[in-house]
């Protein structure tokens, strides 16, 4: 087993992480795909934001979306970076699939969902961050063939970055 995270950007290397707009419609910030018979164990998840003091909390949730995925822009192999050893510098294709209906970030298109399981959902104030970390042994675990989900809902468009930590 493997332990890498994602985030909804690039990978950042001589630049700051670039955060990307919410926007006000529901829309997946981060996308993650696994590969044919390799589950995902999700150990841990956030979000950080930099909107205004005064607005509405903005809805997150944690989900997985069976076999419909969003139109993302995809991340490369570089953008998961590998927690467990330094030879994993980068996830494998062995381990996760990228692409614009695999492993990516900021939606385009949201898919037409049919059924769901959510994790976890939360709202969070625009000018905050909140990381949440499943107990050991009580981790979701995302089937092999579905999509794990960071998605949103804000009332007022705020720009935000999100990560995922998952063991494969």
């Amino acid at each position: 087993m493997h332990i890498y995270t994602a985030y909804n950007a690039a990978m950042s290397t001589t630049a700051a992480t670039a955060s990307v707009t919410t926007g006000t419609a529901i829309k997946t910030m981060l996308q993650v795909k696994g590969v044919t018979a390799v589950q995902m164990k999700v150990k841990a998840w956030g979000v950080s934001m930099d909107g205004a003091a005064a607005a509405a909390g903005v809805q997150w949730e944690l989900l997985e979306t069976g076999t419909v995925f969003a139109t993302v822009t995809a991340s490369a192999a570089a953008d998961c970076l590998g927690w467990d050893g330094p030879g994993l510098a980068t996830v494998s294709t062995t381990y996760l699939s990228v692409g614009t209906a695999a492993t990516g970030y900021t939606s385009t298109a949201e898919g037409t969902i049919t059924a769901t399981r959510v994790f976890d959902s939360q709202f969070v104030q625009p000018t905050g961050e909140r990381a949440w970390e499943f107990s050991l042994g009580n981790e979701p675990i995302v089937s092999a063939v579905s999509a794990l989900r960071i998605r949103c809902k804000a009332a007022a468009a705020v720009n935000a970055v999100c990560w995922v930590l998952i063991e494969v």
